[in-house]
């Protein structure tokens, strides 16, 4: 295994697998881009859909033998994820979101907005404390909604957004993500009827502008997903 240039790891398995997928969706889609984590944009620079990869989301987990990494497909169009895949293969468990449609686990529909759960109450997961580091604001922001829950879990990194698709978790809160650690998630979450923003409440969009400029592709999100859209609101003022 080799560390990139944010000292995170990276392995062959990344880049084999972030291969064999590029090569096929170039071979049945060849007007589609693709923006992957390990390569970063091929395709034209103006095409309306664009698939999102990482291959191995939780490379530590994969590494260390942990079954909580994800791979995460993505297809947005002019922007807007429409399809989203959350698959962890060991477990055998994958979440399927579409735009319009009901999520499924394993083909079996999955709701998560049948349980009103307040804030207090709530269990919240987040992949590392050291992923709200980046600045003092945002550890602030962070260390509210912290105190704010019932309890911060660590260590699920995109499994944790499939649990709450399923309605086993009530919310996810992280910062410092890249675009392909995120777009797969919002299909997943809406169509199980959860919420997912970024922590002003804004919908997560990813231009096709964006992926195209080395400058911008880079820039880090945060995002808060919850079961509901009431504790949804009430996580944003926690944040505030």
């Amino acid at each position: 295994r080799d560390t990139k240039s944010d000292a995170s790891p990276v392995t062959v398995a990344d880049r084999a697998a972030e291969m064999a997928m590029r090569k096929l969706i170039e071979q049945t889609f060849p007007d589609h881009g693709v923006f992957g984590e390990e390569a970063g944009y091929s395709g034209a620079p103006d095409a309306s859909y664009v698939w999102i990869l990482d291959p191995i989301d939780g490379t530590k987990s994969f590494i260390t033998g942990k079954p909580l990494f994800v791979t995460l497909i993505a297809l947005t169009c002019e922007g807007k994820p429409c399809i989203g895949v959350i698959d962890q293969p060991v477990i055998g468990e994958r979440w399927v979101g579409a735009s319009g449609h009901p999520t499924t686990c394993n083909g079996e529909q999955v709701r998560c907005d049948d349980v009103e759960v307040k804030l207090s109450d709530a269990y919240v997961f987040a992949t590392t404390p050291k992923m709200f580091d980046g600045s003092p604001e945002t550890r602030r922001r962070f260390d509210a909604m912290s105190s704010a829950c019932r309890e911060v879990l660590y260590g699920c990194d995109g499994f944790a957004y499939g649990l709450v698709a399923s309605g086993h978790a009530d919310a996810v809160c992280e910062a410092d993500l890249g675009v392909y650690d995120a777009a797969a998630l919002v299909p997943v979450l809406e169509g199980a009827g959860g919420v997912i923003t970024d922590w002003q409440g804004e919908s997560l969009r990813f231009d096709p502008s964006i992926l195209v400029n080395p400058e911008t592709s880079g820039d880090k999100l945060t995002v808060l997903a919850t079961r509901n859209g009431a504790l949804h609101k009430e996580a944003l003022l926690a944040l505030e």
